[in-house]
């Protein structure tokens, strides 16, 4: 691409999106600073690896030096106790942000999730801006990471992308990915679509494959960030029976959530 990306800092860059948004960034960035509370070893002169947790705002604040933007992927996916997740989520966006503004960085790129609106039934198509739903409490703190990103978009200018990620994965591995899978090649480029794109305050679109069957309303990503996804789910529909009971009705969180997913963690 004609666009080059500067100096860009990957947080949780030793993940599973980590390591394909960094191999998929690797060539058109000037430098990459991989930042993670686990060992990684950079790839020559164009890498540089912190070993930092999002807790330590500090040592943020000083691998931030001079990037061009941030993409924030460091974070609890699973389901936890909220002491958990509102450490991991809400406090450690809210330090990446805070290392953000004080080190100058102009965009950042925070990685949220479809399961803020997961709650919604499946039948129903989930625009961006409709209140959110969330289906457990990571969906909980991923409502507010995104209240986060709006207010250092409105008080402090900073240029905000949330990207609510479908299933990331190689490949579906059940019914419900044929609604949500997000394909590497696609994630990479919703990531270098939210670097890229011009004039962004704060922006919140759904991160997901081009899938037949999906939820969620794909024109936010491409009016406001110019990309539109390339893969869809429905090459891999015949590895699924079409009379899966998810198909039946419920949430479009499937087994993630209902009672049975949150209670152990009320308990904790």
């Amino acid at each position: 691409m004609d666009v080059k990306l500067g100096r860009v800092v990957i947080t949780g860059a030793a993940g599973g999106i980590g390591r394909t948004v960094r191999s998929g960034l690797r060539e058109e960035s000037d430098h990459l600073v991989l930042v993670d509370t686990e060992d990684i070893e950079p790839d020559g002169d164009g890498e540089t690896a912190v070993k930092a947790g999002v807790g330590d705002r500090d040592a943020l604040r000083e691998a931030f030096g001079g990037a061009d933007a941030v993409v924030h992927l460091a974070g609890t996916a699973e389901e936890a106790s909220l002491d958990e997740l509102i450490d991991a989520n809400v406090r450690g966006t809210l330090n990446v942000l805070e290392a953000a503004r004080r080190a100058e960085v102009p965009r950042v790129v925070l990685l949220s999730s479809s399961r803020v609106t997961g709650n919604y039934p499946i039948h129903h198509h989930v625009f961006p801006d409709e209140p959110p739903r969330p289906d457990g409490l990571n969906g909980v703190t991923r409502v507010a990471e995104e209240a986060l990103g709006q207010l250092y978009a409105d008080t402090f200018g900073l240029q905000v992308v949330a990207l609510r990620a479908g299933s990331f994965g190689e490949r579906p591995t059940e019914t419900r990915h044929l609604a949500t899978w997000l394909s590497p090649r696609d994630c990479v480029g919703f990531v270098r679509a939210a670097l890229t794109a011009p004039n962004v305050n704060f922006v919140a679109a759904y991160a997901v494959s081009g899938n037949a069957r999906r939820f969620w309303d794909l024109s936010v990503g491409e009016s406001e960030l110019g990309y539109r996804p390339a893969d869809d789910a429905a090459r891999y529909a015949g590895d699924f029976p079409d009379d899966d009971p998810f198909w039946h009705g419920g949430p479009q969180g499937g087994a993630a959530a209902g009672a049975e997913a949150i209670l152990p963690h009320l308990e904790e």
